[in-house]
């Protein structure tokens, strides 16, 4: 007859909860660190209505300068505009584009520019009319309520309105996707945490509970 001691009960539990524990904050602190160091969020204003209504809060990728697009929406600050504090406005023109309004009509390099950006109920002459060629390493900025924004149509005489593009501290996000799969891998994190300690409580409890001898030990014949 032979005897064969089967394996502790729970002894797996201990193991999956040290991994899910040691997983666990690791996923949380890239999360973390990841989404402050690429990411942040502002409150817009009715500047930017109706593309983002006042007050919502508006995801930020942390860019710099150099990767601004014509047509992005960035957020960026001027010691000498606005009390220094950090505005979201729409990029118009970057160095080297020609632009001009005349009642209403905007062009850039002499083709008119469609705005869908725009709600019907903001659209009507851009007071004042301009014509400007921004200069190289600057940007001329807009609001999408055009008639409620003071904007680079309104410091014409400072460098044709433009700002240095070395100004923006981000872009705004078309999608909330990035920002979503790090707060969702956070979430993971704590959820790992919680299931590590869970699984080397019951482990331990099973392994420290009396079993009989019948428990113990499986006979062959």
């Amino acid at each position: 007859m032979q005897e064969k001691r089967r394996p502790p009960a729970g002894r797996g539990l201990p193991i999956a909860g040290v991994i899910l524990l040691a997983l666990g904050p690791v996923m949380v602190t890239v999360a973390l660190v990841s989404f402050l160091g690429s990411y942040t969020t502002v409150t817009a204003r009715q500047a930017m209505e109706p593309t983002y209504r006042d007050g919502a809060r508006v995801a930020v990728e942390k860019i710099g300068g150099t990767a601004v697009r014509r047509g992005d929406v960035v957020l960026y600050t001027m010691p000498d505009r606005y009390g220094g504090l950090a505005v979201m406005q729409r990029v118009i023109g970057l160095g080297g584009d020609h632009i001009a309004s005349t009642n209403g009509s905007l062009t850039i390099n002499g083709r008119p520019v469609e705005e869908p950006y725009v709600g019907p109920t903001d659209i009507g002459p851009l007071t004042p009319d301009f014509d400007v060629t921004v200069p190289p390493g600057r940007m001329f900025l807009m609001g999408d309520n055009r008639q409620n924004s003071n904007d680079s149509r309104y410091f014409l005489a400072e460098h044709s309105g433009t700002v240095p593009i070395t100004a923006v501290q981000g872009r705004t996000l078309a999608s909330a996707t990035a920002p979503v799969a790090l707060g969702l891998t956070a979430v993971l994190g704590v959820l790992c945490t919680v299931g590590g300690g869970i699984c080397l409580v019951i482990g331990r409890r099973m392994r420290t509970r009396p079993r009989s001898a019948a428990q113990g030990f499986t006979a062959y014949v």
